[in-house]
Formats: structure tokens, sequence, C-alpha cells
């Protein structure tokens, strides 16, 4: 398969362009993260009206632990702001976006931005492929899908092996995801795991990437979203800490920590 280069207005990438200017997506800058300083109906309308130029490209789903962690290695900052956006997934994103004026942001997370492009897609025939979790996991997000959205194209799904792949086995993948012709490539792999992947096959994947850590478990069923008062209340991070304490200890306490004394030093 051969794809046609085309004129940019951004920065050119292997195999494709980008073909949108990147200039107009309003941002904040937080701890060197250009985080998109928008909500999710200015988000669902962009993606309705950009996403045939959007293929090759990748969105990242921001969050503090992403932006602690863009904050202390360059390169992954690098990459959060490489792609086309950098969503705020986090509540306190937002909220600082907002005390900076900017009055319209709002949390964008990954896994409602899946169901709001979920609920339209049999309408604007949007084509899906999940790339990431496990087998099991995707054989029970496929029928989940199919039960939830009636109509959904879903063109492939892949897990990939827990070790590095060969460049041999990455050619064929990236062969594979291609020919189904996905207009949405739903990466899983975990930050900044999935953030290092897309960035890395950002031009030579047919279709945006868009990486959405849990979402694949939360449609899968494997695991719940906290209630809508506690993702109001910026919350839903203490609710996913209770259900998987022993992997997320650690983390949460040392990024959350860290990202307010930062903010509190003017970061």
């Amino acid at each position: 398969m051969s794809y046609v280069l085309r004129k940019t207005v951004d920065r050119p990438v292997e195999g494709f362009v980008r073909t949108v200017d990147k200039s107009k997506i309003p941002t904040c800058n937080i701890l060197g993260v250009n985080i998109a300083a928008i909500n999710m109906e200015w988000l669902i309308g962009y993606l309705k009206k950009h996403i045939k130029d959007l293929t090759g490209d990748y969105i990242c789903v921001s969050n503090v632990h992403t932006t602690v962690t863009s904050y202390e290695e360059p390169d992954y900052g690098a990459i959060q702001n490489g792609g086309i956006m950098a969503i705020p997934d986090g509540g306190p994103l937002s909220t600082i976006g907002r005390k900076r004026g900017h009055i319209n942001m709002a949390r964008t997370t990954g896994p409602s931005l899946m169901g709001e492009i979920f609920k339209v897609s049999a309408e604007k025939g949007y084509r899906h492929y999940f790339c990431g979790s496990t087998e099991e996991t995707l054989e029970k997000l496929f029928q989940k899908l199919k039960e939830n959205y009636p109509g959904l194209e879903i063109a492939g799904m892949y897990s990939p092996p827990f070790r590095p792949m060969t460049d041999v086995e990455d050619e064929v993948i990236v062969k594979v995801i291609n020919d189904t012709k996905p207009d949405f490539v739903w990466v899983g792999l975990g930050a900044p795991k999935q953030e290092r992947w897309m960035a890395a096959h950002q031009g030579r994947v047919s279709g945006l990437m868009i990486g959405i850590g849990a979402g694949f478990d939360y449609y899968a069923e494997n695991i719940s979203r906290a209630p809508e008062w506690m993702q109001k209340s910026n919350l839903e991070w203490f609710y996913r800490l209770m259900q998987d304490p022993k992997r997320l200890f650690k983390r949460y306490f040392y990024t959350n920590t860290k990202f307010i004394w930062l903010v509190l030093r003017g970061k």
C-alpha cells in the first residue's frame, strides 16, 4: 500500500504529513507540556471535521502522572508535545488552565472520549482498531462493544507481546493495521509506553492514534469508572487507587505530591 504525500502546514512525518494547522489548537503550558485548552464538545467537533487529515498522527491523553514524567524526562515531554495535541485527562490540568484564563477548558478523559466517538461511529462510518492489553480483554471488549454500540465497525484488534518486538514483527503489525484502513487506532499500552509507541509510529500508521490507558478495561467491563460526582470533583484517581492500590499507590503518591510542589513553586 502506498500513500501520497500532501503539502503540510506543520512539520512532516514519515509516510504521512500533517495537513492541519496545530497552532490553531489553544494550549496551556503546564510543566512544559502544551495541554490543549479545550473541552469535550470542542474536541468531538474538531475530530469530526479533521479525522481524515489526522491519519498518521497521535493524541496524548495527559494527566498529572504523564505531566510530571514529562517534566522529569525531556524526551518524553517532547513526545507529549509532538503529536497533534495533549488533552487534559487529569482534572488538575483543566483546573489550572481555567485559573490561567482558559475559562472553557474542561477535563476530557480518554474513556469519555472513546464513548463519545463510539456513539457517532455508525452514523459517520468510522472504523476502529484496538492495539494493546491481553487477548482475553480484547475478546471481552469486542463482545461488549458489539452489544453496547450496534453498528460499530471494529477493523481489528491486536495484543502485542510484553517483550520488545523485532523490526520485522513491527513492520508486520503496521501493515496489518494499515490494511484494515481504520479511522481511529486506540492504543492501550499504559503510560509512558503507549505514547512512546505512538511517537515511534507517527507517520507510519494509518488512522489517528489515541493512547487511552485503562480505556480497554473500562469498556471490557474489567473495571468500573468512578461515580460521576467523583469524576466532577477530580477524585477519579482515588477511585482507581482503591481498585488497584498495589500498582497505583506509589505512582499517585509520588507524582501527585511532586505536581503540587512544582505548581506551588510556580513551575
